[in-house]
This record gives C-alpha cells, sequence and structure tokens, in this order.
C-alpha cells in the first residue's frame, strides 16, 4: 500500500482525496492545509492526521506519494521539497508560474529517481481518447488545424472569494493559465509536435477587481505546419460547452468536453459521449472534468511498476512552456 498525503484542502481537494480512497493500492494518512479549519475538517472526514505545514506531513508521514494541490506559486516550491526527499509527486496543473522552475523540478525528479506527475485529467476523458486514438493510428492523418473556443463566467465575485486568484504573483495569470489551460493542452497532445512561434493578446476587458488576463487569443505554428488558433474569455453569463475542433488530412473532429465526433472524409463517422465519473467527487464540479481517479490511479501504478506515467512532468513541460510563452507574447 501506497502511503499518501495530500497538501491543500481547498477546492481541488474533494478530486484528490476521493480517488486515493477508492483505489485499493494506495491509503490516504495525512492532509495538511495552512488554514487550521480546513485540514481539520478534512482529516476528520478521512480518519487521518491534520498537519499545518507541509514539511511536517513529508517528514512526520513518511509518505511515498503527495498530492499538491495549492495555490499556483507554491506548487514548483512543495515540488521541489518532496522530491529532494525521495517523495512521488503529483501536482495540480500548472507545474509553476515560471518555465525555468518547472524544467529544474524534471531535472531534479530524474536525479532523484522518484515519479513526478501533473495533473492534465482530460487527456483520459472517452471523448479525448476517441480523437487521440484516430490521429495516433493514422485513419485521421495529420492535424492540419486546430482550434479552441472557451466562454465561461468567472465574475468579480469569484475573484473575491479567494486570496490568490487574479494576481500576477500568486496565480501567474488568468483565463489563459487557470481555465483555457487544459483546452489548449488537449488540442496541443493532439497535434503532437513542436510550437515554433507564438503569437498572442491579452486584456483584461471586462474585471474591476483582478489585475490578470480574462480574455486572450493567439496564433500558434508548429515545425510540422500545423496550425492552433485559440479564443478564451471568462465574462460571458454563464459557461458554455468548451469546443475544440480539427482539421486533419482524412477528416474532421469536433469535442467539448462530453461529446466527440469525428466525420472521416469517405463519410464513416465516430462518435462517443462522455459517461459518468469512475466515482462520485462530492461538491466536485463539471468543469474540472471526472477524470481526476483515471490519472491518479495510473500514478500509482507508474510508481508501483517503476514507468512513467502517463502525464509525467517531462510531458507537461510541453504545455508549461507554450502557456508561458502565451503570457510572454501577450504582455508585451
Amino acid at each position: 500500500m501506497l502511503k499518501v498525503g495530500i497538501v491543500g484542502c481547498g477546492n481541488i481537494f474533494t478530486m484528490h482525496a476521493t480517488s486515493c480512497d477508492h483505489l485499493p493500492n494506495a491509503t490516504l494518512v495525512g492532509v495538511c492545509d495552512i488554514k487550521k479549519d480546513r485540514a481539520d475538517k478534512a482529516a476528520k472526514k478521512y480518519g487521518v492526521q491534520a498537519y499545518y505545514d507541509y514539511k511536517e506531513l513529508i517528514d512526520k508521514e513518511k509518505i511515498d506519494v503527495v498530492h499538491i494541490c495549492v495555490p499556483h506559486y507554491l506548487h514548483p516550491i512543495i515540488s521541489k521539497y518532496a522530491l529532494e526527499h525521495g517523495v512521488h509527486v503529483l501536482c495540480e496543473k500548472p507545474m509553476s508560474i515560471k518555465y525555468e522552475d518547472a524544467l529544474e523540478n524534471v531535472r531534479l525528479a530524474e536525479e532523484k529517481g522518484v515519479k513526478y506527475g501533473i495533473i492534465f485529467q482530460c487527456r483520459f476523458n472517452d471523448t479525448s481518447r476517441l480523437i487521440k486514438e484516430n490521429i495516433v493510428n493514422g485513419k485521421l492523418g495529420k492535424v492540419l488545424s486546430a482550434r479552441v473556443v472557451l466562454t465561461w463566467c468567472k465574475p468579480d465575485e469569484y475573484y473575491l472569494l479567494s486570496d490568490w486568484k487574479g494576481t500576477w504573483d500568486k496565480e501567474g495569470g488568468g483565463v489563459i493559465i487557470d481555465q483555457a489551460i487544459h483546452s489548449i493542452d488537449l488540442a496541443n497532445w493532439f497535434i503532437d509536435d513542436e510550437p515554433v512561434s507564438v503569437q498572442a493578446h491579452l486584456a483584461n476587458r471586462g474585471h474591476k477587481i483582478m489585475e490578470v488576463d480574462d480574455t486572450g487569443e493567439g496564433f500558434i505554428h508548429y515545425k510540422n505546419g500545423a496550425t492552433l488558433s485559440f479564443w478564451a474569455m471568462n465574462n460571458y453569463a454563464c459557461d458554455e460547452a468548451i469546443e475544440i475542433r480539427l482539421c486533419c488530412e482524412k477528416g474532421k473532429a469536433y469535442m467539448s468536453y462530453d461529446d466527440a465526433r469525428i466525420e472521416f472524409n469517405d463519410g464513416t463517422v465516430l462518435s462517443t459521449k462522455q459517461g459518468a465519473g469512475d466515482v462520485y467527487y462530492e461538491d466536485g464540479k463539471d468543469y474540472w472534468g471526472f477524470q481526476h481517479i483515471r490519472e491518479i490511479a495510473d500514478f500509482y501504478d507508474a510508481v508501483e511498476n517503476n514507468r512513467d506515467p502517463f502525464i509525467s512532468g517531462k510531458e507537461a513541460l510541453k504545455i508549461q512552456k507554450l502557456i508561458c510563452d502565451i503570457y510572454e507574447k501577450g504582455r508585451m
């Protein structure tokens, strides 16, 4: 049994704790949050020890795996401490705010011989898998162009609920790094090539109390000739379904997180709908996706069998670099 600790008992905590609780090869032994009431509540619910300092959790419990579910700017700091102490790390996206910090931790994980995984649970959706499989097996052919559209609702009241969201130094950005990152990651994963140029424009068009981007658009060109266009904003009146579209050599693909449809040039059609989650996440939100348990199960298996997790730190560097490039170009 892998001994597991979770650092961060906020909104996303339930996705990790519930998953760990349902998997047969791991046991949760401790939770940590600097907000004592949150740590105590989570510890009581799962019958484990509460900690208020992540170093104490790691040092005292002698855990095998730590899940990191804290504000973005703390991701590389806590990851580094755990990796240095030989603990396998599964961290929520993004890896960090700065690409250099993410790269340093990937190198550290390799040096220490421990697993380092990053949560991009939407790659585990049935919809995403259908499209990826038909790209890999050649039935869709090369991706020529991809587009991502995200229109969500994150009003000023949303940012008032947090002491770190909506800030450059703690969140590292807004709609791109927090909301659109999953969709851009999927499109980038489908294309699966090296970006050679990034054009972007970022703006704050509808918020008064936060300083980061609420709107972002751009165009990415890849080494193999493919292109990716994206438009994301969180000034809409409701959360609409995300749209990802691909124009490929042998057909077109359309998806949101819940639906996928492939129309091949020969007239053949494939489609799927995302089924109910493998487990029920109390207070879980639809836009997080419900496949954390699939990625967490993969990570635990990678630890037990000494293989790379499906989304390793090295793999996640691809989207980390792209997001950082979007901010570098968009804020110029």
